[in-house]
């Protein structure tokens, strides 16, 4: 299948990939992570936003993204050299899943927005550090 008709046939899908390969490229570890958690902070934000305007399709896929990237960050941890640091992120992460579940089922956007506030601070540590 060529670029033309992958275009033709879902130009948002399109964008979506030639995105991702734009920011990922050349991008190191620490920005892929930065990459995750921004994503991450999208799809929770855009996922409390669903909830509030009773958008239950686009509330199920922001969550469940927001999951899938819950586990991308979690795969990336290293326990063998930051023990207590990725078994803490790790109960984290488990503990933001859980929240956005609980979130998911009861249709409460306030607990989304606690998750995003959550994940906030440690963006912003992660992005300090890279500048650092």
């Amino acid at each position: 299948m060529s670029y033309a008709s992958r275009l033709h046939r879902d130009p948002r899908e399109t964008y979506r990939s030639v995105d991702v390969a734009s920011r990922t490229g050349g991008a190191n570890p620490h920005q892929l992570i930065a990459i995750l958690y921004e994503d991450l902070l999208r799809e929770l934000r855009l996922g409390a936003l669903a909830i509030d305007e009773s958008d239950h399709p686009a509330k199920n896929a922001r969550l469940t993204k927001a999951i899938a990237l819950l586990f991308a960050l979690e795969a990336g941890l290293d326990f063998d050299k930051g023990a207590s640091v990725a078994e803490a992120l790790s109960r984290f992460y488990r503990g933001c899943r859980d929240a956005i579940m609980r979130a998911s089922i009861e249709s409460n956007a306030a607990l989304v927005r606690d998750v995003v506030a959550n994940v906030g601070e440690i963006a912003e540590s992660w992005k300090a550090i890279g500048r650092g």
